[in-house]
């Protein structure tokens, strides 16, 4: 017996040996093919990157995964013990493994013969989501223990706590808690209370089965068993557990501008970031852009083009065929046409399906919401819609305050199943119990165009909109385009002159005019866009009437090759030679490097890059790139002073007379080409510089008449009245080497030393003086050159 008991001691030592031999085996085998934990210590999660507006509005986001970061600091206390409660209740106690949690899941997986809970850590969670794959094994359990073990001696409990926080996948797109909280709710994570923490804390089991958007019993269910669970640990009182559970949740998402807001502005911005950023960056990095874009000119931007597009093909009777959308395809429809309700200012542009047609006008809807368009505001298309059009609309009205009617609860965010435990009540309600949107029908144009408008004294990009609808066509015919100029490519031209022994007085004829090529014999005869000749006249004149044969004249003048080194020198892209027709605006240019070169006008003869980019920042707030102005001088200031008067001219008295209704000093040039393919006007003043372009796409004609000056100059002039207002009254600053005379009765400016040959009258002290109070009014004084000369 007493060798029997030795026997069994032996073995049980041998064992015992045995065992720790093999666990000190198992130890180093699974230890050694680990991977670096320095990834987590160095925690850099995929982070959205943020494009602002100017005052710091959002523009728009960029990510691959929706995740903002957010430190324990900035989140309510009762969050982090939230997940806890639901993840992991001794996470402060434990060093990275939790054995009596893995074995109660392990009793508790047996009674109920399946595996239905697990016996991770919040710190072993983080090592199999960022180190390890989800592969289920006992050889992955043992590397993620080890892991997990190790990291707790290289982190504090707090920084692995904000890193699960902000890594965690919650559902809906969302990753981390600060995109849940706007995803859900529509607040950020420090406005969370206790009942919607709990509510997200009960997501990372499953964030689909237990998504609220998806069945809200079960989100509700899980939501009180983390709310049970932070009372059994005393994080929460027994008041504040019943007030979160008798609380009601109201789910909503933060309204996304992305797309919504300045559309092409935003592609611009995305384009030159990943230029010189890259995508990774750009799209993980979590950077922080502001952008020189000012909304409340974006938006007047974006409303006067499409307006003006629209004017356009009325004016040829222009009826385009509605769009069908057949109704499998409805539900996709409301989830990409959603637009959120801060945005839906009057003149805002929706497309919007039809849902009922009476004779007192359609009812259509948009993402969530319904609108109204009254029968007097469907225009072409009255008697021709029918359910299932597609139709776009602009905002007359907003939906009244609540009145008298009682509200009733409105459903489900479009798209989304399940039943939200309540919703918002509407501002207003029809009998069937809808809050009404009233709109006006528009027609979808053929016909494009452009608009940017650029503070010429820093260079920011305040708006930029590259055609009707960023939906239908992404290409950006501000930035992309090349179209002919016309007659907006002279100011150029003069500016040559001007630097070249001509002043506005200069008198040159208007008469036929014909060029042979001395190497093709091929003979070109320009003419003038009335038909007519004018006689001898005066540069003033001639370029306030829009000339084409005193331009060419000039042009031949002074000299082709320093006309395309101008051109070239202003930053103009386009196949420019030495030819004549290149004078009047027969090259392609791009409407951005068109603003661009009359900034050098709006200046002091320098030109700046447009910029909209302004600076980037990490996310933690460090600078990483300034976009700073770029200034580059092309000709004198006294030159860009003196075409300045004479662009002024073309506004006192020539093409672009309309713009006069703004009461303001403005200078500008239209432009139009060869059977009315293209119509282009650019006006400035010195704190404000706008160019506008329209045009079909395929070039071709857009009918007789329309002119820069009816076509495109009206939308200028529709942005402008609504922006000026916040602008003081500035005219141009006269630089050192001008004096002023008059030309043919108008003021003119001329440099000093022209005196002699400019035949102008110089003005007196008194005459300079009512000029600057009023230098649109003519001062009725002095010499007619004309007569004097001929």
């Amino acid at each position: 017996m007493k060798k029997f008991l030795i026997l069994l001691a032996i073995l049980g030592f041998v064992g015992l040996v045995s065992g720790l031999a093999g666990g000190i085996g198992l130890y180093y085998w699974a230890s050694s093919d680990l991977p670096s934990f320095r990834k987590i210590t160095d925690y850099r999660p995929p982070l959205v990157t943020t494009i602002y507006a100017r005052g710091n509005k959002v523009l728009g986001y960029l990510y691959s995964e929706k995740r903002f970061l957010v430190t324990l600091s900035e989140m309510p206390d009762f969050l982090p013990k939230a997940f806890l409660a639901a993840e992991d209740s001794t996470f402060y106690q434990h060093e990275g493994v939790d054995f009596s949690a893995i074995v109660r899941a392990m009793i508790k997986n047996l009674q109920q013969g399946s595996r239905k809970q697990g016996g991770s850590t919040i710190t072993q969670q983080i090592i199999k989501r960022l180190l390890l794959s989800s592969e289920k094994s006992y050889t992955r359990k043992i590397k993620e223990a080890i892991l997990a073990y190790r990291l707790e001696k290289y982190l504090t409990k707090d920084e692995i706590l904000t890193i699960y926080l902000n890594q965690i996948y919650l559902g809906s797109r969302a990753y981390g808690v600060e995109a849940a909280a706007r995803t859900y709710f529509g607040v950020h994570v420090g406005d969370l209370t206790i009942a919607q923490a709990a509510l997200l804390a009960g997501l990372p089991q499953a964030p689909s089965r237990y998504s609220p958007f998806r069945d809200f019993e079960s989100a509700k269910s899980r939501q009180k068993y983390v709310l049970g669970r932070m009372l059994a640990q005393n994080w929460i009182t027994q008041a504040q557990h019943d007030a979160a559970v008798a609380e009601a949740l109201v789910f909503k998402s933060m309204p996304d501008p992305s797309w919504e807001v300045a559309p092409f502005y935003l592609e611009e911005v995305r384009r030159e970031l990943i230029d010189r950023f890259g995508e990774d960056q750009v799209y993980n990095g979590g950077l922080h852009v502001h952008t020189a874009v000012d909304l409340k000119h974006q938006e007047a931007a974006e409303r006067a083009l499409r307006e003006g597009l629209v004017a356009s093909e009325k004016r040829r009777g222009f009826k385009p065929t509605l769009e069908k959308l057949e109704k499998d395809k409805y539900g996709d429809f409301y989830e990409r046409s959603n637009v959120p309700e801060s945005l839906l200012n009057p003149g805002r542009w929706v497309k919007a399906l039809v849902q009922e047609v009476s004779p007192s006008g359609a009812i259509v809807r948009f993402g969530d919401k319904y609108g109204l368009i009254p029968a007097e505001d469907m225009s072409w298309a009255k008697g021709k819609v029918e359910v299932g059009d597609l139709v776009w609309a602009s905002v007359t009205a907003v939906p009244d305050k609540p009145g008298a009617e009682k509200p009733a609860p409105t459903a489900a965010p479009a798209g989304k199943k399940g039943k939200p435990a309540e919703t918002p009540a509407p501002a207003v309600v029809t009998k069937s119990g809808r809050p009404m949107w009233k709109l006006a029908m528009q027609l979808e144009p053929r016909i494009e165009g452009a608009i940017v408008s650029m503070d010429p004294r820093t260079g920011e990009v305040l708006a930029c909109v590259g055609g009707f609808s960023f939906e239908k066509s992404q290409f950006n015919r501000a930035t992309q385009s090349f179209r002919q100029p016309g007659s907006s490519f002279k100011p150029i031209v003069y500016s040559v002159a001007m630097d070249n022994g001509m002043t506005p007085a200069t008198v040159v004829m208007d008469g036929p005019f014909t060029y042979v090529d001395p190497w093709t014999h091929v003979a070109w005869t320009p003419g003038n866009y009335e038909g007519d000749y004018g006689g001898p006249m005066t540069i003033r004149s001639a370029l306030a009437k829009s000339k084409n044969l005193v331009t060419v004249r000039v042009a031949q003048q002074v000299g082709m090759k320093k006309i395309v080194d101008r051109a070239h020198e202003l930053g103009l892209r386009g196949d420019f030679g030495p030819f004549l027709p290149v004078s009047l605006g027969a090259v392609a240019v791009n409407l951005m490097d068109m603003v661009r070169a009359y900034s050098a006008f709006a200046r002091d003869g320098s030109i700046i890059n447009p910029r909209f980019v302004l600076d980037v920042k990490s996310p933690w707030g460090e600078e990483i790139w300034v976009n700073k102005p770029e200034i580059k001088q092309v000709f004198s200031p006294q030159t860009a002073y003196v075409m300045d008067c004479l662009l002024k001219e073309v506004v006192r008295a020539g093409t672009a007379t309309a713009v006069k209704v703004l009461g303001r000093p403005i200078a500008g040039k239209t432009g139009t080409t060869n059977d009315f393919q293209d119509a282009w006007f650019m006006g400035f003043s010195p704190y404000l510089l706008t160019g506008c372009y329209i045009g079909f796409d395929q070039p071709k004609s857009m009918g007789k008449g329309e002119t820069g000056g009816r076509a495109s100059l009206p939308i200028w002039l529709s942005y402008r009245k609504a922006v000026e207002e916040d602008y003081p009254v500035e005219d141009f600053s006269r630089p050192p080497g001008i004096f002023m005379g008059t030309v043919d009765g108008v003021p003119m400016a001329f440099k000093e030393g022209t005196e002699k040959g400019s035949m102008a009258t110089i003005m007196d002290e008194e005459q300079e003086k009512a000029f600057l109070t009023d230098p649109n009014a003519p001062l009725g004084k002095g010499e007619d050159l004309l007569k004097q000369m001929f």
